[in-house]
Formats: C-alpha cells, sequence, structure tokens
C-alpha cells in the first residue's frame, strides 16, 4: 500500500494533468520512467513537447521544493525522452512546473510555471 506521502504525491498527479487538459493540453505519458528517474507527465501544447514536474505539498512551498539537483536531472530526464522516442531536433519543447498545496483539505493547483527550467537545470 502506498504511503499517505505517495498518495497524496499521486493525487496531485491526477489534478495536474486534469488541469492541463482543460487547457487543452494533451497528455501523452505520465510518470515515464528511464534510468535517470522519472518524469510525472509529459504533454504536447500546440506544436510544444511539455515535460511536467509537478509539486505536491501540505504547505505553502511547493516550487519552493525544487532544488537545483531536482532541476538539473529533469532536464536530463528530458533529453532521454527525446532521444528514446526519435523526437525531431526542430520540435520545440519546455519544462513546466505545477505546484499543488492542500488548501480546506483540497488539493488546489496555486502555480503552473511555464517554461520553469532552462537546459542549465536553474528556474
Amino acid at each position: 500500500m502506498p504511503t499517505p506521502k505517495r498518495q497524496l504525491g499521486d493525487r496531485g498527479e491526477q489534478i495536474a494533468a486534469a488541469y492541463l487538459e482543460q487547457c487543452g493540453y494533451t497528455i501523452i505519458a505520465r510518470n515515464w520512467r528511464c534510468r535517470n528517474g522519472e518524469m510525472d507527465l509529459v504533454a504536447r501544447d500546440g506544436d510544444h513537447l511539455v515535460f511536467v514536474e509537478v509539486r505536491t505539498r501540505r504547505d505553502e512551498y511547493a516550487l519552493e521544493s525544487l532544488l537545483l539537483r531536482k532541476r538539473q536531472r529533469l532536464v536530463t530526464l528530458a533529453y532521454h525522452y527525446l532521444a528514446e522516442h526519435d523526437v525531431p531536433e526542430t520540435t520545440p519543447w519546455r519544462i513546466d512546473v505545477i505546484a499543488l498545496t492542500v488548501v480546506r483539505n483540497r488539493l488546489v493547483v496555486t502555480d503552473h510555471v511555464i517554461a520553469a527550467i532552462g537546459e542549465e537545470g536553474c528556474a
């Protein structure tokens, strides 16, 4: 049985995916994995391929919990996905971050930062 923290994270990813679909994105993959880790969501936004990190917290610091090492790993994961799926080099892509926070016992999307992480891993 998943831990309460894992359950919260899974629920956050479900809500983030629904939020993105409402915004017109198409979800391509959930919890995509390779030897370097896991990408929460992979989506399409028009012609852009979008890698999405979902941060779910019980306090208000969901975005602040994204450390430099994690940002760098997300860039590495994006490159692995692009290579593994033979995505043409001309395809525009970015890494977004969606933050969810528990508010009155409900998970709420508090931030959606588009292109939050650059290739160097810095926001």
